[in-house]
């Protein structure tokens, strides 16, 4: 993944953590880093697990989310 990437579309989907079997609606953003913003938050609010999907095809799980979800790291 590239800077530039953090520029391109991207869809978030948010599962309830504790929840299996339920559907989840898939969101889309204009930037990932709008839906890294947004994933992020909902991991801290949230007994949540985002997955992104970014236009590349690159399927960003709930543990890259945290990995790569320090300030610098989404500027």
């Amino acid at each position: 993944m590239t800077p530039a990437d953090l520029d391109r579309r991207a869809e978030l989907t948010v599962w309830p953590k504790r929840a299996p079997g339920r559907a989840a609606q898939g969101r889309p953003f204009a930037t990932l880093r709008e839906a890294l913003a947004v994933a992020v938050q909902a991991i801290e609010t949230e007994d949540a697990q985002p997955w992104i999907i970014t236009e590349a095809g690159d399927i960003l799980s709930p543990r890259w989310i945290r990995a790569n979800s320090l300030p610098h790291a989404l500027q």
